[in-house]
């Protein structure tokens, strides 16, 4: 019997986790699906952006809640470094808290949601919170759930971007929604439109799953108390979405936190133990790796981790991949946190398809009351 990612599939639906490990697996059949998907769709994308991104006094809010807050702070720098507008990522759990700080009436406005279900409470509640106090406001909502309140609810100042049907996890944790609707924002907010790179990133993906399915798994066999996952620019979102895999998918028996590769030394370098696991995500930016490599070398000299290694090209776990932006390749580096997590849940016995069996963590966030920001 073939294996997925070093066990049969019989054997990951025994332990409650074969949704989870076919989701990895399948993500780069998705990406060239999206591809294809991106590529039928590209008028009537056109169409409702218009000139909104060479607009400078326009504002454009990359929004999602959890892992989808991650997409929206991966890729913003590097959309904004594109464009004469001015884009952020702000969590839908930020605009709702202190939508003031966030929102100005008069300001053009375009909301791009990122939603795996479009039915957490947050969701829907970031826009309508914005249509309240940004009547203009325009909304591109990409999410894998066609019959998601954020799809569903939709009015005509908004464009639905669906994923592929198969990205909307059945698992617990957010694995190919994750990077499906990263790799759906950087084309459609690309100036240049560039969904032939999903071809050659799926390409890339089913090369270092392949090549890293046996070490990830021999790697996460190692029991650890705790994981620091660590990346620059773009790549500290993806530490932070590892990082949250990580804690998930072990219910929160291994501890985890994300940082830079500078801002490490600052405190959160403290964490470290004989029990600790760091990994790396290396960046392609040569300054970057500089400053990567120092901190490497300190971890090495120090002796305080239990282990360290790097992932991306060129790293411990690596592939050869093109010179492309850090935003660009986050789905590839992501394939390894997602599978180590994956493993470790299995290690600890827990069914990773749904590790919190009480139910105090839900695949769908539950018991959030939202609050009208104009009663108060």
């Amino acid at each position: 019997m073939t294996n997925l990612l070093q066990r049969a599939p019989q054997a990951w639906r025994d332990i409650g986790g074969l949704d989870t490990a076919e989701e990895i697996v399948h993500q780069p059949a998705l990406w060239r699906e999206l591809a294809a998907h991106l590529a039928a769709e590209k008028d009537s994308i056109a169409a409702f952006l218009g000139d909104t991104l060479g607009n400078p006094q326009q504002r454009v809010i990359l929004t999602g809640a959890g892992s989808s807050a991650y997409v929206g702070e991966i890729i913003a720098d590097e959309i904004n470094a594109a464009w004469p507008c001015q884009v952020r990522a702000i969590s839908t759990t930020s605009l709702l808290t202190h939508p003031a700080l966030y929102l100005e009436r008069s300001a053009p406005t375009l909301v791009v949601s990122f939603a795996r279900s479009g039915n957490s409470p947050e969701s829907t509640a970031a826009v309508q919170l914005v249509r309240d106090m940004v009547p203009t406001a325009r909304f591109l909502n990409i999410t894998c759930n066609a019959d998601g309140a954020l799809a569903t609810q939709a009015d005509g100042d908004a464009f639905n971007l669906m994923m592929p049907a198969a990205s909307c996890d059945r698992g617990f944790a957010m694995t190919s929604s994750f990077t499906c609707m990263l790799l759906a924002a950087l084309c459609v907010l690309d100036p240049d439109f560039q969904p032939e790179r999903l071809n050659t990133l799926a390409a890339l993906g089913e090369k270092a799953l392949a090549a890293w399915s046996a070490p990830v798994a021999e790697l996460a066999a190692q029991r650890v108390s705790r994981v620091v996952y660590l990346g620059s620019g773009p790549l500290e979102a993806l530490a932070k979405e590892a990082a949250l895999k990580i804690l998930e998918l072990t219910a929160g028996r291994v501890l985890a936190m994300a940082n830079s590769a500078l801002g490490f030394r600052h405190g959160p370098k403290a964490a470290l133990n004989a029990e600790t696991l760091v990994v790396l995500f290396r960046s392609s930016d040569p300054l970057s790796r500089r400053y990567e490599h120092d901190l490497l070398l300190e971890l090495q000299r120090d002796q305080v981790a239990g282990r360290c290694l790097t992932v991306g090209a060129g790293a411990d776990i690596g592939i050869d991949a093109p010179a492309w932006p850090d935003a660009w390749l986050a789905p590839l580096w992501l394939l390894m946190a997602q599978q180590y997590a994956l493993h470790q849940s299995a290690l600890l016995q827990l069914r990773p398809d749904n590790p919190f069996a009480g139910g105090t963590v839900n695949r769908v966030v539950q018991g959030v009351t939202i609050y009208r920001h104009d009663e108060f």
